[in-house]
């Protein structure tokens, strides 16, 4: 077993080689995808809103995806306070602020980006200690039985240790997933602020997937993954003992995120596919009905039996105000969509004809006769890709005349491991235990 000798927390790149090939040939396999240009951007605006409420739940804001689709869409539910939105605004920002800084060739690993980065995740609150390192000693409990599981590092000592940990990072020449799990596990032992550690972690580490190349938010986000494997993320933490210690061997924590970063590439696919297919056939359906094909967005989150308002639809399809309601109600008397509440008030869900007319447009026969719901309808699609291995043929994708984005490729899953040109150690810096 060989240990790498690090400043602070070693751990065992053997351990981490075979997931680290397998998430290189994924990489490599759907950087070669061509997607549609307007399923592109939907699925970036879902795949963000899934991460934004993963990492927020984690750290106790009750807001679920589709509250948070709303929020970034200008159009805050009643459901959730001011104050979460700003939180979900703040995390959003954060996370976009990365991106933009991810390929800059004057970039610099420092602590003022990690409190930058924490003070943007929190709003800017002041009370919460946005963009100040801590002066006091905290505790991390269990929430549930409020026990002490961690006490992190001393205060006198976090601004070095945060400085010596993003030295480390910015000279070292591991791959960038296990770059991005170390800086994820060595912030979160440090613990540099009162409040949005965890969410400052979660950020940089995608952060050191953006600067390593990858670009996919399959790949560089695993907020979502983490917030519905809880468990899973809080016992990979048990490496780092009961109280701060910099020798912890963190290789357990590694191994979790880069096994979480394959299980969330390998579902991210099958999702998108099948979404892919769907989106697709709504176009079509919009074309056939003679609607623009801009109804998409509503009838998409419909489909998926989500509250559709004028706000969030005019932010989605970048519309008027007027040109949006002319949508809407174009869209209800093609029994699309249906009503629900009266006047501003009003919301929109799935039409008493959506879900038939989708199965018509994809060819979907069923014997005996049955309605069509979402649910056979999403396993439907499954089914003709598992049969296909991916390839989809006929009426699954046909192209709309009056969609010329619309692009289709037939990909398969990876079916082997390749090599990986990038090493995840520098050996000069190893010792063999």
């Amino acid at each position: 077993m060989v240990i790498l000798s690090l400043i602070m927390f070693p751990f065992d790149p053997e351990a981490l080689a075979g997931r680290v090939v397998e998430l290189e040939s994924w990489r490599r396999q759907l950087d070669q995808r061509t997607l549609v240009r307007s399923w592109e951007g939907r699925l970036r605006r879902d795949l963000e809103a899934s991460a934004v409420a993963g990492s927020t739940g984690l750290e106790g804001v009750p807001v679920t995806a589709d509250e948070v689709r709303r929020i970034l869409a200008g159009d805050r539910p009643a459901t959730v306070s001011t104050g979460n939105a700003d939180l979900v605004r703040g995390y959003r920002d954060a996370m976009t602020f990365v991106l933009h800084r991810a390929d800059d060739p004057a970039f610099q690993w420092s602590r003022e980006l990690i409190v930058g980065l924490q003070h943007r995740i929190l709003a800017g609150k002041y009370e919460l200690g946005a963009g100040r390192l801590r002066q006091g000693q905290v505790d991390i409990v269990n929430s549930g039985t409020g026990a002490r599981v961690f006490v992190p590092a001393p205060p006198a000592r976090v601004a070095a240790l945060v400085d010596r940990a993003l030295e480390e990072v910015a000279t070292v020449d591991w791959h960038p997933a296990v770059k991005a799990g170390w800086i994820h596990v060595a912030l979160a032992a440090i613990h540099p602020f009162r409040d949005g550690n965890g969410r400052t972690a979660r950020v940089a580490a995608s952060l050191a997937m953006f600067r390593g190349g990858f670009r996919r938010p399959e790949f560089c986000s695993l907020e979502e993954w983490w917030g519905t494997h809880p468990a899973d993320y809080y016992s990979a933490f048990n490496c780092l003992g009961a109280e701060f210690d910099e020798g912890a061997d963190v290789t357990e924590f590694l191994s979790a995120h880069v096994a979480a970063q394959v299980s969330q590439v390998q579902a991210l696919d099958r999702e998108e596919q099948i979404g892919r297919i769907l989106w697709i056939a709504l176009e079509n359906l919009c074309v056939d009905v003679r609607l623009p094909s801009r109804l998409a967005n509503a009838l998409y989150d419909a489909f998926h039996e989500r509250e559709v308002t004028a706000p969030y639809y005019r932010e989605l399809a970048d519309v008027s105000a007027a040109t949006a309601t002319s949508d809407l109600q174009a869209a209800l008397a093609a029994e699309l969509l249906a009503p629900v509440g009266e006047r501003r008030w009003r919301k929109y869900r799935v039409g008493p004809r959506l879900y038939e007319r989708v199965r018509d447009v994809l060819g979907l026969s069923v014997s005996p006769p049955e309605p069509a719901t979402r649910f056979s309808i999403i396993n439907d699609i499954a089914r003709g890709l598992r049969a296909t291995q991916g390839i989809t043929v006929g009426a699954t994708l046909r192209i709309a005349e009056a969609s010329p984005s619309t692009r289709v490729v037939a990909w398969a899953p990876p079916t082997e491991i390749v090599s990986v040109t990038q090493g995840i150690a520098t050996p000069s810096r190893s010792r063999t235990h």
